[in-house]
């Protein structure tokens, strides 16, 4: 089944076609509302945060805020994203909220036991008119599980008696939160957060308020993936690589890279995928040799290779997948080298892959290979020199974040992966100019088991020959032609 989708790839739409909103909330039946059917559950998020009390220390409260809304231009906002850990921890997706998790029991003053209370925004017809609807306080108990939840307005005054409590776990407080005529947006949650607790009167010299305990923690459960998740990123992974492979198939030397781009996203929208999960980078030739390059404004590609690092992100986990492609359809001589050292970096780097491997070992491995092969070639002299021309690191963490919460000491079961070696040779370099401007990265998505991994982006070509042979094929996406725009036809376009 999988080399028939490997093929076929548009046959796996059949299977997950669905109507995909990023705002969209669970609800007791999705089917009914042609949403999803798929995302987290009121279960796994009580689950995390009962994971979460058992490491926490005794007499202790985790405070976690939403993300900001963040202006876009003028009076328009970007898409709302939802901080990682609010959703982690809570399902919830809206923004001016607040989630408190308690270590034991508390008592509210009617004698009732809680433990757990989220603020969130209160319903308006008005408001949700323009910019969707919300749950409102109904709305979280029947979806998201959660009993003791409340209007944000009622935070300032809820009985929270801060001082008792040895340990008050928090997250660096965002520094672009703006301030609204809202008095219980996030801004305002904050600062009654801080008054409160005391904060600004505790802060100095104290061990009360600890954000570094709050990383610790999160990181150590994010970074082992539950089953629920995985499913989750196998989707993701696999609707990355579909788009890898329509637009390898679809490339030609007169596309555009915002071209390129646009055909990698609309392959995640096809399948369900709603957003990507970092900006899309597409670098043809010279612009391969900047990692994060994401302007993609290059109008015609040329002959050159070109660096994809695309990742969709389903249900708020996110792929990140990289292919280096020839835009000719044939990888040269030289580009032929860099790549075959790239692709024998990653192979050595997945031979120690393991649970309680070291992340320094599988390091080392890859970056021993291009050292070597560099100073072979002559574009460098010592094995030293390497980070001049693979300057970054091996891999990381993926779930919620694309850099996902995680430890780089000893690689566990369940944890997933990147490795992603790299060699960027920019014009100008020490070395003999025909390698210049050749950029090369492969990055792959991989779940650690107790003996070895699964290589979750499977789908997409890694080797000279696959990538080759895949470029070479037609996609369905080579008959979607518009004409020509009036506009450019009178500026001579």
């Amino acid at each position: 089944m999988q080399q028939l989708l490997c093929k076929h790839p548009f046959l796996f739409l059949l299977a997950i076609l669905f109507s995909a909103s990023s705002i969209a909330q669970p609800s007791a039946d999705n089917s009914k509302q042609d949403l999803p059917t798929d995302y987290l559950t009121a279960d796994f998020h009580a689950g995390r945060r009962e994971a979460l009390r058992k490491i926490m220390p005794d007499n202790s409260v985790m405070v976690v805020f939403a993300f900001p809304t963040r202006t876009f231009s003028n009076d328009v906002d970007y898409l709302y994203h939802q901080n990682p850990d609010m959703y982690y921890f809570s399902g919830y997706k809206e923004p001016h909220s607040v989630l408190l998790i308690f270590k034991e029991d508390q008592t509210d003053s009617a004698g009732n036991k809680y433990k757990e209370l989220l603020f969130v925004q209160k319903r308006n017809p008005q408001a949700e008119q323009w910019t969707g609807r919300r749950l409102g306080t109904e709305g979280v108990k029947e979806n998201l599980g959660i009993k003791a939840v409340y209007n944000g307005s009622e935070f300032n005054d809820y009985g929270i008696d801060f001082s008792k409590f040895n340990k008050i776990i928090y997250n660096k407080f965002p520094i672009d939160v703006s301030n609204s005529n809202d008095a219980a947006d996030l801004f305002d949650l904050i600062q009654q957060f801080k008054s409160k607790s005391k904060m600004p009167e505790l802060l100095t010299g104290q061990t009360k308020f600890d954000n570094s305990l709050y990383t610790e923690l999160t990181s150590s459960l994010r970074q082992i993936k539950t089953p629920v998740e995985l499913d989750l990123l196998r989707k993701a992974v696999e609707i990355s690589c579909q788009g890898q492979n329509e637009v390898m198939k679809t490339i030609r030397p007169d596309m555009s890279e915002l071209e390129i781009q646009g055909l990698h996203e609309y392959v995640h929208k096809k399948y369900g995928a709603e957003e990507v999960g970092y900006g899309s980078i597409v670098g043809a030739g010279e612009n391969g040799c900047i990692l994060h390059y994401m302007e993609n404004n290059k109008t015609k590609i040329g002959t050159n290779t070109v660096l994809m690092d695309v990742g969709a992100e389903y249900h708020g986990y996110t792929a990140d997948v990289t292919r280096t492609v020839p835009a000719s359809g044939k990888f040269s001589e030289e580009e032929k080298i860099i790549y075959q050292i790239v692709y024998d970096a990653q192979e050595a780097a997945f031979k120690k892959l393991k649970g309680g491997a070291k992340w320094s070992e599988v390091n080392l491995a890859a970056k021993e290979t291009i050292a070597i092969a560099l100073v072979q070639l002559g574009i460098i002299s010592d094995k030293k020199d390497v980070s001049k021309f693979y300057p970054h690191g091996l891999g990381h963490h993926i779930g919620l974040d694309v850099h996902d919460r995680g430890f780089y000491t000893t690689l566990q079961k369940n944890m997933v992966i990147t490795i992603e070696p790299g060699i960027y040779i920019p014009a100008g370099s020490n070395c003999d100019k025909k390698w210049w401007n050749i950029a090369v990265r492969i990055e792959d998505d991989l779940l650690i088991t107790e003996n070895g991994y699964e290589l979750f982006s499977r789908f997409a070509p890694r080797s000279i020959e696959e990538v080759e042979k895949m470029v070479a094929q037609k996609s369905v996406i080579d008959n979607f032609k518009l004409p020509a725009l009036e506009s450019g036809k009178k500026k001579g376009f």
